[in-house]
């Protein structure tokens, strides 16, 4: 519907279904947008006319000026638009205008797929079904997308429909649109409906809708569908339908899909809501894993089981999820012994990850952990050849800094190191190389980061520490209070505050020099792969450390001088000083203590690598 008004290059378009329409009479509108020089101009008349007729609200959300009074006339003008629309539908029909098995949208709508997407009134819905002529059968009735009324009712998740058309028609349960995809398919994948899927669910009685909807590869999808969208206690009960699955997709989705796991705090704080909500979802993905793998042992031949477990396990390898892999390895003792396309086996496939958790399952084997360390691939490398190559990029981004990526792949290779025969380190592959010279290869580029880095960080770090190497020297000369005349002794001496700046400055002033000197070496240092192990880290929270306590000292020394100066007749003054020289140190800490211990943890913390547990697994080959 268009109004126009005197001004015949004026137009305001207003759509029919918009609710609440405007009469704008002779506007004053003189400029047209007709290109980005205008807009300005353009965009001041369209405020100026919005304004005047009380828009302004619908163009930048403030809306809140509405009163009660008008809000309720605003609940009855949209209960008077939708009793509109049903009287209007009724009364085309009734007229016999058009019928609810007519074509009446470009896509191929027909009136009936409209009331499904629109209406969620189950009593008006039944009336347009009654009026269904009687050589028309709903189950052949589609769009041009090949959707049926249940296929529009499982996407716009309208439940109430689909439970009268699944008991009238049942036959649409299994019915395919163009894409091939069922109505409960597309409850699944359509904003995960799960109201309207389980509907479709529990509706689901013959054994024919069973083979077709749960059997065969359309099968699988649903179930990935589920698992997809973390909904596991909807991939159980979908689950429970199933007498087979027809590949590994299943297990692949639940391996990819699988919840994290929950750290060290995350599991002393488990009676929180949050905690207490993922814990539930990594349990029911672990139930979901058990039924999995219970279903592929109950009805699957031992010679065809090899294609589902393969591709999965080795997947949770590089997820380095070792609950999964137990769990598989538990039901499929051979699955610690797949391989991938290179033909690695999980062992080497977690060592080329940095998968840690898959590789300390070694300590719990048995004679068989033997085996890997002379074992070697189809190009000639062993296990050390293997942990010399470099980490995929996902592992080296969640650890901060270049320096500590070198350190974290050197303990890697010097873990595998310990492990291998002694005749591997040197032992060389197809290619010519030892294991030391692949890692001088792969890792030439994140040395160079690395030195950067190092750096890049002790220089800013001893610009820092110069200056408060210059401030607290300055600090110890001119004293607060100045000094006696004739004895050269600061007046202050006895004072208590006095005590305190004095210790403080000194104790800032020699752990100033200490780490400008430590960091200075940094600069210096030769910056060889091995000293990104343990030398240069070492270098660093040593200086760090330093150079913390020298920043903390100054602090109170600069308190305590500040209380020497104007706080002798005003002992209340001690309070500020002592909340903003806290405030300070506390921020101070809270900025530099993270980088402090990550190096520390990093360095010297508890080994990611285990030993020897006292369960063992027999992983038979």
């Amino acid at each position: 519907m268009a109004a126009s008004s005197s001004n015949p290059s004026f137009i305001v378009e207003v759509a029919e279904d918009y609710p609440y329409p405007s009469h704008v009479c002779n506007p004053n509108i003189t400029v047209k947008l007709s290109g980005k020089d205008m807009y300005k101009a353009w965009k001041t008349q369209m405020l100026c006319l919005l304004m005047s007729q009380n828009m302004l609200g619908f163009i930048n959300g403030e809306t809140d000026t509405i009163t009660e009074d008008e809000r309720e006339k605003i609940r009855r003008k949209e209960k008077a638009c939708r009793d509109l629309y049903y009287r209007t539908m009724n009364g085309v029909l009734d007229r016999g205008e058009v019928t609810v098995t007519d074509k009446i949208t470009n896509n191929g709508n027909t009136a009936l797929h409209v009331a499904v997407e629109t209406c969620k009134d189950p009593e008006f819905f039944e009336k347009m079904l009654e009026k269904t002529p009687e050589n028309i059968s709903l189950t052949d009735l589609k769009n041009s997308d090949g959707s049926t009324l249940l296929h529009i009712a499982a996407i716009v998740g309208n439940t109430e429909a689909a439970k009268i058309l699944v008991e009238r028609y049942p036959d649409m349960l299994i019915q395919e649109d163009n894409e091939g995809q069922t109505p409960l398919a597309l409850a699944l994948s359509s904003n995960m409906h799960t109201e309207a899927a389980m509907c479709l669910l529990n509706n689901i009685k013959t054994d024919i809708h069973k083979d077709t909807l749960f059997s065969g590869t359309s099968g699988d999808e649903l179930l990935v569908l589920a698992i997809s969208s973390k909904d596991f206690q909807l991939a159980g009960n979908l689950l429970s339908r199933y007498s087979k699955l027809d590949s590994d997709v299943v297990l692949m989705a639940i391996v990819q899909n699988f919840p994290c796991e929950l750290s060290f705090w995350e599991r002393r704080a488990a009676v929180l809501p949050f905690v207490k909500r993922r814990v539930a979802i990594r349990k029911g993905a672990y139930d979901l894993l058990w039924r999995v793998c219970e279903l592929m042992q109950h009805s699957i031949s031992s010679s065809h089981l090899k294609k589902y477990y393969t591709n999965p396990v080795l997947e949770a390898t590089r997820q380095n999820e070792v609950d999964v892999v137990k769990r598989i390895v538990r039901y499929f003792p051979n699955a610690f012994w797949s391989a991938s396309e290179d033909g690695h086996n999980v062992i080497q496939y977690a060592v080329i990850n940095h998968s840690e958790k898959i590789y300390n399952l070694l300590y719990e084997m048995s004679e068989h952990k033997n085996v890997y360390k002379t074992s070697k691939d189809s190009s000639g490398n062993n296990l050390l050849h293997l942990a010399a190559r470099l980490a995929p990029a996902e592992k080296l981004n969640f650890i901060s800094g270049a320096a500590l990526q070198i350190q974290y792949v050197l303990q890697w290779y010097k873990e595998v190191e310990r492990f291998v025969c002694p005749l591997d380190i040197t032992q060389k592959n197809s290619s010519q190389e030892t294991p030391q010279m692949v890692f001088t290869r792969e890792h030439k580029n994140l040395v160079i980061e690395g030195e950067k880095w190092m750096k890049s960080t002790a220089e800013s770090y001893t610009i820092a520490a110069a200056l408060i190497t210059t401030i607290v020297f300055a600090a110890a000369i001119t004293v607060p209070g100045g000094n006696n005349q004739e004895s050269g002794v600061p007046i202050f001496t006895n004072n208590p505050a006095f005590t305190i700046f004095a210790v403080s400055d000194s104790i800032s002033l020699f752990t100033a020099v200490m780490s400008l000197l430590i960091f200075l070496s940094i600069l210096t240092a030769r910056f060889a792969e091995e000293d990104f192990l343990y030398k240069l880290p070492r270098m660093l929270i040593i200086g760090l450390v330093t150079l913390l306590i020298s920043t903390t000292t100054m602090i109170i020394a600069f308190g305590a001088a500040l209380f020497i100066v104007f706080g002798q007749k005003n002992v209340l003054l001690l309070i500020p000083i002592g909340a903003l020289t806290g405030l300070t140190i506390t921020f101070c800490v809270a900025l530099q203590f993270p980088l402090v211990i990550d190096l520390m943890s990093a360095t010297y913390g508890r080994s990611m690598f285990g030993r020897k547990a006292a369960t063992t697994y027999d992983f038979r080959i």
